[in-house]
């Protein structure tokens, strides 16, 4: 009987490992494409994440809140926003396979302008900032990832601050359709609108083009 017992014990810990490898295939894959790790660094990394679903609807970060994680979305999108004046200001979008946190309140503790929401049902990867802190301090390519990110999230404000300068509305939409046509296609006309900064009936127009293109 304690025989059997063991075995069970055993054979849940190998399911249990499996599933988390499964799980961690794509940041996996992502931070190696940062910084290659040894298996050591990665194991260390690893055992401090996890999986968590949210909902369509759901929040990653609300106004007000510090925010203390950054996520790797797994599959599902988010929606990165601000308020005033009873206005919303849509700010950003991520699909399946990108980082997501509300960066300045992670980065200086102070409460979020930015709110972080769900587009559809969406798997994230939780990855702490103490999880990242004591990787940082531990390992030198921890530091060189933790660079690599934040050189990763400048890059990317940059280029849309050079896309809203440089290219149509037209070659904007374009760009975002091609990182998930599905997605964007379902996306509100008036928040995607506002994340290209043009009038909603621009917006109307461009979708309509776009489809006989």
């Amino acid at each position: 009987m304690r025989s059997n017992r063991v075995r069970f014990k055993s054979l849940r810990r190998f399911l249990h490992r499996t599933c988390m490898v499964k799980d961690f295939e794509k940041i996996k894959t992502a931070i190696f494409q940062l910084v290659p790790l040894t298996e050591k660094e990665w194991n260390d990394f690893a055992a401090g994440i996890r999986i968590k679903n949210f909902a369509k609807g759901d929040y990653l970060t609300k106004e007000g809140q510090v925010e203390h994680a950054i996520y790797f979305l797994n599959k599902g999108a988010t929606r990165n926003y601000f308020s005033k004046d009873g206005k919303e200001f849509t700010v950003d979008f991520q699909f399946e396979g990108d980082f997501v946190t509300a960066y300045f309140s992670l980065i200086t503790g102070e409460p979020s302008s930015v709110i972080i929401e769900l587009l559809e049902d969406t798997e994230a990867v939780i990855i702490p900032a103490r999880t990242l802190n004591e990787f940082y301090s531990k390992y030198t390519n921890g530091e060189k990832i933790g660079r690599l990110m934040a050189e990763g999230q400048y890059v990317k404000r940059l280029r849309k601050e050079m896309d809203l300068l440089s290219l149509t509305a037209e070659e904007r939409y374009t760009r975002l359709m091609k990182k998930n046509p599905d997605l964007v296609s379902a996306i509100s006309v008036k928040h995607l609108s506002s994340y290209l900064g043009i009038q909603p009936e621009s917006l109307s127009r461009i979708r309509k083009g776009y489809g006989k293109n």
